[in-house]
């Protein structure tokens, strides 16, 4: 009999990655290497991370450095910082590039929060989607025979608690992103 949860789970983990990786790129007015890893750079006539390109250091709580390791490099990381859209400028002082995070302003902050709880949002609804293809597919196997009636109703109340759990471990990871935000 097939196990419908434990099948989904893994589409589950993929929204709730996918959140977690966009919340490591939300700027909180504090320095973080994680904004900028998946930035991409020009390099060797392909698109690379930055990550691969070069180290990128925290020396404190508003600055990000990075030092490319091809120092020919630079120019092409200076360019894909400023692609990248952050809101900092790259200031290059050699071969080392420095991000000075700006002060967030309680507005910045707020405007933050909202953005942190649309991308909460936007996974929750990524959850109900994949739920309601599971339940389709429970639905077409007890259409078809292969579960009866009883199985149908069990699966939708373990697929139920399993969506619960995740959507639990989304409000989770938004509420501490947004304490982190409105932490001066």
């Amino acid at each position: 009999m097939p196990n419908y949860t434990e099948s989904s789970k893994p589409e589950f983990n993929k929204v709730i990655e996918r959140l977690d990786n966009e919340l490591k790129n939300i700027r909180t007015g504090r320095a973080n290497a994680a904004l900028v890893d998946d930035i991409k750079v020009e390099a060797y006539g392909s698109t690379m991370d930055l990550k691969g390109v070069a180290a990128i250091s925290v020396p404190d709580a508003k600055t990000i450095q990075i030092e490319p390791w091809d120092k020919g490099l630079v120019k092409d990381v200076e360019k894909a910082l400023l692609a990248a859209n952050l809101g900092i400028t790259p200031n290059v002082a050699g071969t080392v590039i420095r991000l000075n995070m700006p002060q967030m302003t309680e507005e910045t902050r707020r405007d933050t929060v909202k953005a942190v709880q649309q991308k909460g949002e936007q996974s929750r609804i990524a959850i109900r989607n994949v739920r309601e293809d599971v339940r389709q597919s429970i639905t077409k196997d007890e259409e078809a025979n292969v579960i009866n009636e009883d199985e149908k109703f069990r699966q939708f109340e373990a697929l139920d608690k399993v969506v619960k759990e995740f959507n639990d471990k989304i409000g989770k990871m938004i509420e501490d992103k947004e304490k982190e935000v409105m932490t001066i």
